[in-house]
C-alpha cells in the first residue's frame, strides 16, 4: 500500500489509475467531494470509463443531504484492508483524511438518534457556553459558530457521561493501519499548475457545471449542502445571484482553486515531511520500480 497526494489539478487520479492497472492495486479515493452521488463534475471523480477497469474505493458512497465524516471513511477504509489487505493505493487531494489514517482517531460512541437530535438542537451559541462549563478544554478549541464540532461533543456527553476530553483520554486515537506506507507527492511548477487549472475549469464548464449546481439546489432546496459550499459551487451561485458574470465566474472559481492549491502544498509539506516528491512522468517510474522491487 502507498498514498499519492498533490495539489488540486496536479495529475493524481490519472496517476492512480494508470498504477493501479499496471500494479493490479484498487484504489482508494481520497476526496472529501467524491463520496457524494450526482456530484460528479464540481468533484472531478473518474467517470467509470476513467477507471478503466480499476476498483475504486470511496466514491458515490452517500446523496449530498447525508452527512460524511472521517468515522465513515474509516469504515470504508476497513472494508478496502478486508477485500485488498494492503494491495490498495491512496489517490486524492483531502490530505486531512490522509493524516487521520497515520494519526488514527478515537472510536466514537454509538449515538441514537434521539442523542444525535438532542446534540444538533444544542449546537448553537448557547450550546457552546452550557458544554464549556462542562468542558472548558474542548471548547477551548472550537469556536461558538462551529455547530458540527459542538453537536459531536454534546453527543459524546450525551451518550457516555463522559466530557469529551475525558472520553478522549480513555479513548485514545487507533489507526488501521499497524505499519507506515511510503507517501508519494506530485511536484509541479506553479506556472504550469497555474495552467493545468485553468485547463481543468475550462473543462469542468464545458461539461455543464452550471447546471449540476442549478441541479443539485433545485432537487435539495438547500445551499448549506456541504456540495455547494465547495470551489465551483459557492462561485457559480454567486453567478446566480448576479453577483457576476459567466466569465468572472469562471476566472474565480480558477482563482480560488489556485488558492486552494497553495494551502495543499503547504499542508502536505509540513505534514508529511518523509514524502517522496518528484514531477510527472518521472514519479510513475519511481513508484513503479519500487513497488515491483518490494513484490520480487
Amino acid at each position: 500500500m502507498f498514498a499519492i497526494i498533490g495539489p488540486t489539478a496536479s495529475g493524481k487520479t490519472d496517476l492512480g489509475i494508470q498504477l493501479g492497472k499496471r500494479l493490479k492495486m484498487a484504489i482508494l479515493s481520497l476526496d472529501s467531494m467524491a463520496v457524494y452521488r450526482e456530484v460528479d463534475i464540481l468533484s472531478a471523480k473518474p467517470t467509470l470509463e476513467e477507471r478503466e477497469g480499476v476498483p475504486h474505493f470511496g466514491i458515490d458512497l452517500v446523496y449530498p443531504d447525508t452527512p460524511f465524516d472521517v468515522i465513515q471513511f474509516f469504515q470504508v477504509v476497513e472494508q478496502v484492508i478486508e477485500e485488498w489487505e494492503d494491495r490498495f493505493i491512496i489517490v486524492g487531494g483531502s490530505s486531512f483524511y490522509l493524516k487521520a489514517l497515520i494519526s488514527g482517531i478515537s472510536p466514537f460512541p454509538k449515538i441514537e438518534p434521539e442523542i444525535a437530535y438532542e446534540a444538533r438542537r444544542r449546537s448553537g451559541k448557547k450550546g457552546w457556553k452550557e458544554l464549556a462549563k462542562i468542558d472548558p478544554l474542548f471548547c477551548q478549541r472550537i469556536t461558538p459558530t462551529d455547530r458540527y464540532r459542538i453537536a459531536r461533543g454534546w453527543e459524546i456527553y450525551l451518550a457516555t457521561g463522559l466530557a469529551p476530553t475525558d472520553y478522549f483520554r480513555q479513548n485514545p486515537p487507533r489507526s488501521p493501519f499497524p505499519y507506515q506506507f511510503p507517501i508519494y507527492e506530485i511536484r509541479v511548477d506553479r506556472a504550469r499548475l497555474r495552467e493545468q487549472i485553468w485547463k481543468r475549469t475550462t473543462q469542468m464548464f464545458q461539461k455543464g457545471l452550471v447546471d449540476e449546481v442549478a441541479y443539485l439546489e433545485w432537487k435539495y432546496r438547500n445551499r448549506q449542502l456541504p456540495a455547494l459550499k465547495g470551489i465551483g459551487a459557492r462561485e457559480v451561485l454567486d453567478y446566480f445571484n448576479g453577483k457576476f458574470e459567466l466569465d468572472k465566474c469562471r476566472e474565480q472559481v480558477a482563482l480560488h482553486t489556485a488558492q486552494l492549491a497553495k494551502r495543499q502544498i503547504i499542508f502536505n509539506r509540513t505534514q508529511f515531511p518523509d514524502r517522496i516528491e518528484e514531477p510527472l512522468p518521472k514519479l510513475f517510474y519511481t513508484i513503479l520500480n519500487r513497488e515491483r522491487i518490494k513484490k520480487d
